[in-house]
Order: structure tokens, then C-alpha cells, then sequence
């Protein structure tokens, strides 16, 4: 059996007397190499008979760069950072799946409130960005005029040519607020800032469309706020007359409240129910057991991959937005109580 020589990077490198580095960057069009000694490599390489390899990965997306950018806002990392750090870690993992990489880019306020390109963008280290977490309008505005190669995850905007991902947040609070109502609950309190994100703004909403469907008093005036103007969480206060239950936009509210309902000599759930939403809190940290609803990481970064991979591949995909069913999750901090009249 005839053997065959294969053509290594080294062996063109060696050949022109320049390092394997600039082979590489020459060979896949990348900067670094002037135009001439471009040329001069590649038609080296063909002399010496190289076979490049295929700029596809193992799904037949082509692939630029074989990066995926994920831009997170950096106020998310001040705080509640365990839902985005989850979900990041979810997006890698499927992206490697896939045969591409993620670069992570923290958006910081400066550069939101100046309108300015997130950095792997505008340095073109990345064939496509997955924007993760709230942005202010301005900026998504601005961001999907100046970038096509993008979706929203966890958020949308009133475009219907944007392309988004989120957890069904509007159905799935209301399944969690019909729960409390069909444990007896009637007085219950919504913990979370309206329009501070668009998460929230439809989980109240399915909280609004719950209570008001079973004929119970429900107000915008009535919604305990847990964040500052910058939109990072602070301990919600508690209100003069107790509910019997508190619906919690997020985990780290209710883990939040729970604990200073205890400091004030509340019992949770004896005196007073709590539920939250996104079962991310880590195993004991919340006790009594947070009952929650679970947003499907797997699933969620499952979606949001091949809907960027499939856009930046220009392949066929649904357009728009879509929704991701979250599940109730049914736990100790909700007390059956004897209907109320």
C-alpha cells in the first residue's frame, strides 16, 4: 500500500521561513498577514499540495471565525448572577455540541448609555451574538439597527423582525398564582418592579390575569418593588397589612423575603406563603423548600443555539419570538388554608 505525506502548517511554515501562526492566519483569511505574503503561502501550500480543512463544522454550518459571542449585561453581575451564570454555562455547553465556541463580553453601562458595539463585535471575533438579559430599549434599538447576527434571550422588543427567546413567563405565573388561589389564598401580594424588565412585566401580568379571573382585588399601586433605579436587587419592604401569600418575580426575592419575614417573626409557610420563580436557588439554601417555577436551561440554550447558528448560517428558521414552557414546581413554602370569605 502506497503511503502518503501529509502536508503539515510546519512543513509550509519551514519552507518560507515563517512561523506556523502566520500559515494559519494567511490560509483562513485572518489579519496579521499582508496581502503579498498572503498569497505567497497559499500558493505554496497548493504546490505542496495542503488540504485546507472544511470551514463547516460537523452539522454542515459554515463557520467564520467558529465563535459565538454571549453579551451580558454587566449589572447582572452585581448581584443575582446565578440565573445568568447557569444559563451562560448552558449556552457553552451546547455551542461546543455544535463545534463552535462562546466568548463571553460583560456590557457595561458606559458603553450601553453611549450606544457602543460590544467589543468582540466591533473587533469581528465572532460570527453572532446571543444578548443575554435586559438591555434598555435604546440600546436593543440601536443594537439591531447596527447588527443583524443576533438574537435576544431572555427578553424582546415591539419589533417583529427582531428574533428573541424567553420562558413562557406570562402563563407560567399565572399557573403559579391559580396554585396559591386553589390553596385557599385571597389575599396575595405581587414582589417585583413592573417594566424593569420584560420578564417581569409579563409574569405581573399573569399574576393580574389570575387574580382577576377568580374575582380578587389586584392593583399596579399594590406591587411591592425589590430593586433600585439601576434595576439591582434590594430587600423588599413589608407591607402594613400582611398578605397571606407574597408571588415573587424572581428566587432571590423570595429567598430574600423569606429571610426577613423570619427576622420580623414570620413563619413561612405557617404564617405566610412565598413562592418565587427560575429554580436556580442552590439545594438548602432557601428553607422551608422554594416552591418555584423552573425554567429549562437545557432546553432554553438548546433553542436559542440553533436559532443563532441556523441565522448566521443563513439556513431556514421560524423568525420572531418564542416562548419556552416553564414548571411549576410544587414545594414547602405554600400552606393549604381554609377558604377565605
Amino acid at each position: 500500500m502506497e503511503k502518503t505525506n501529509k502536508v503539515r502548517l510546519a512543513d509550509i511554515a519551514s519552507r518560507l521561513g515563517v512561523s506556523t501562526v502566520t500559515v494559519s492566519k494567511a490560509l483562513s483569511n485572518k489579519e496579521g498577514v499582508g496581502d503579498e505574503l498572503r498569497e505567497q503561502i497559499k500558493q505554496i501550500a497548493a504546490e505542496m499540495g495542503y488540504h485546507q480543512k472544511s470551514s463547516k463544522n460537523h452539522l454542515g454550518l459554515s463557520k467564520g471565525t467558529g465563535n459565538i459571542g454571549i453579551v451580558i449585561p454587566s449589572r447582572f453581575f452585581e448581584s443575582n448572577t446565578s440565573f445568568y451564570w447557569n444559563m451562560y454555562n448552558a449556552l457553552s455547553k451546547e455551542l461546543i455540541s455544535k463545534g463552535f465556541y462562546a466568548i463571553l463580553e460583560q456590557l457595561d453601562e458606559k458603553d450601553e448609555f453611549d450606544l457602543s458595539l460590544p467589543h468582540i463585535v466591533q473587533d469581528k471575533k465572532v460570527d453572532g451574538i446571543i444578548m443575554l438579559g435586559q438591555i434598555s430599549n435604546d440600546y436593543a434599538h440601536f443594537f439591531s439597527q447596527n447588527y443583524s447576527d443576533f438574537i435576544f434571550l431572555d427578553f424582546y422588543i415591539s419589533d417583529e423582525e427582531t428574533d428573541s427567546i424567553t420562558t413562557d413567563n406570562f402563563y407560567s405565573e399565572y399557573l403559579m398564582t391559580n396554585y396559591l388561589i386553589s390553596q385557599g389564598h385571597r389575599n396575595i401580594r405581587y414582589v417585583g418592579n413592573f417594566g424593569a424588565t420584560t420578564s417581569i412585566s409579563d409574569r405581573f401580568m399573569g399574576f393580574m390575569k389570575a387574580m382577576l379571573e377568580n374575582g380578587l382585588h389586584v392593583s399596579f399601586d399594590e406591587i411591592i418593588n425589590d430593586r433600585d433605579k439601576k434595576g439591582l436587587l434590594k430587600t423588599p419592604q413589608l407591607p402594613d397589612k400582611m398578605p397571606t401569600a407574597f408571588v415573587c418575580n424572581c428566587d432571590d426575592t423570595a429567598v430574600a423575603l423569606i429571610k426577613q419575614l423570619n427576622e420580623k417573626g414570620y413563619r413561612v409557610p405557617e404564617d405566610v406563603s412565598v413562592v418565587g420563580f427560575d429554580d436556580y436557588v442552590a439545594k438548602g439554601a432557601s428553607k422551608p423548600a422554594l416552591t418555584t417555577v423552573a425554567v429549562d436551561a437545557q432546553t432554553t440554550a438548546r433553542a436559542a443555539v440553533d436559532l443563532i447558528l441556523k441565522k448566521v448560517s443563513g439556513l431556514p428558521y421560524n423568525s420572531g419570538h418564542s416562548v419556552i414552557a416553564g414548571k411549576l414546581i410544587k414545594r414547602d413554602s405554600v400552606k393549604f388554608i381554609k377558604e377565605q370569605r
